[in-house]
């Protein structure tokens, strides 16, 4: 298969074999899997010429004009076309299949159904060497030495240009380098992160303005708390809020925590009532306590209703999986009584109270109990949640077996460590 290496830089002749020039660029307009060459940008006498790819034949050495040069009607590029050498070449790319950013060093090319396509991004050290001559050398010398040289082509589908808009760039670039991030939502927001901490400050915006809400909170998650700060600093206020409002109450508390005190008030100021809520009221607790590190997302049952009702409740809510691994039963005041599972609501009988289905023997944690003596107990009692309560008894929130995993690694080791085990 060819190279843009290989051709770029070609003869540019016409029909009775007059040189006019020479091929500095190829054109695509990124659509599909392998988008076709559409157009050709030559290097001519009298400045640069686009033309039309069909204009040109592939011949040995050179490409040929398949009309004279004046004779062959100009092209335009459109807005959205993008220039293999000048935006690719030497650029930053996300490989989705393998969730990093990698440089280009050269593009494969291929004849598919009579037309030229781009069909791979070479990330590889080869790349380099064929841009210099030199692949055929090294490759000779590694043979010597019993060894191959690696190739590091990705499919084209699988990776997808960034762009990071910079105010000096013209308008008709930062249009042509608007690119959706379609393929890389698809990842694992914790692939996401892994991406986004590898890229610069502006291609983490470009990312972060264009995914979608959720997808945006799960990644923020996942990225490291530092680079966490700077994105939030980075956004737009109110997408930042929007962000954060999406994102689980102490998660979110974390990061405002690290932000200036100015900051953290415009984001709380500009979030929806009742998540603002939330998560002023974990801004209050001393960090080192059960009540800075729990959460204010649970389920929690009134003691009067009946086993079909709260069932209807689950229903109706959609808890997230994981609230539902422990159900809590509070009276009209919000005072924790007791706890059951899933289970035990699902097998009772639809009209049993569920006062009569709990167990009153709940382990309960005041606010402000120390998280390590939080981690000790979890770890003791082999538990995925421990309710924590204000001086009346009222429950206020959970701190969760993965909150321990955070206060047993430091900030930040979490998140990457659980990723390296997972892979």
């Amino acid at each position: 298969m060819p190279y843009l290496s290989e051709i770029q830089n070609r003869r540019v002749i016409e029909p009775n074999g007059n040189v006019v020039g020479r091929l500095t660029d190829v054109a695509v307009v990124p659509q599909g899997q392998f988008p076709a060459a559409q157009w050709a940008i030559l290097a001519t006498p009298g400045g640069e010429k686009v033309v039309r790819w069909a204009d040109l034949a592939q011949e040995i050495g050179h490409l040929r004009l398949r009309s004279r040069l004046e004779a062959t009607p100009p092209a335009q590029l459109p807005p959205d076309a993008l220039r293999l050498a000048r935006d690719l070449l030497d650029k930053q790319i996300v490989d989705t299949h393998g969730a990093k950013v990698v440089r280009v060093n050269d593009l494969q090319l291929s004849e598919v159904d009579g037309q030229l396509r781009l069909v791979g991004a070479d990330v590889g050290l080869r790349g380099l060497l064929r841009r210099v001559g030199a692949e055929g050398v090294a490759e000779r010398i590694a043979g010597v030495a019993g060894r191959r040289l690696p190739r590091g082509i990705i499919p084209w589908h699988l990776v997808e240009p960034l762009q990071a808009k910079e105010p000096e760039a013209p308008k008709t670039a930062a249009v042509r380098l608007t690119i959706p991030h379609q393929k890389l939502a698809l990842l694992h927001p914790a692939d996401i992160a892994d991406v986004v901490e590898e890229m610069t400050a502006d291609e983490r915006v470009a990312v972060f303005q264009q995914l979608d809400l959720e997808t945006a909170a799960d990644a923020l998650q996942e990225v490291e708390p530092e680079m966490q700060a700077a994105i939030v600093s980075d956004l737009p206020e109110e997408r930042a809020a929007d962000i954060l409002e999406e994102m689980d109450p102490d998660e979110a508390a974390d990061l405002l925590q690290d932000l200036p005190e100015d900051r953290r008030e415009e984001l709380v100021d500009l979030m929806e009532k009742e998540e603002a809520s939330d998560v002023e009221e974990l801004l209050t607790y001393p960090e080192d306590s059960a009540g800075g590190i729990m959460t204010t997302d649970f389920v929690a049952l009134p003691g009067e209703q009946t086993a079909a009702q709260s069932i209807d409740q689950l229903r109706e809510k959609k808890p997230d999986p994981e609230l539902t691994y422990y159900l809590y039963v509070v009276d009209a005041q919000g005072k924790l009584e007791g706890v059951l599972s899933l289970r035990d609501l699902v097998v009772a009988p639809p009209e049993t109270k569920v006062t009569a289905i709990m167990d009153p023997r709940v382990l309960k944690i005041p606010a402000e109990t120390p998280k390590e003596e939080v981690a000790s107990l979890i770890a003791k009692y082999d538990l995925l949640a421990l309710p924590v309560i204000d001086a009346r008894g009222r429950l206020l929130g959970t701190v969760t077996v993965d909150d321990v995993v955070e206060l047993i690694l430091p900030r930040g080791w979490k998140k990457r460590s659980l990723r390296s085990i997972a892979r």
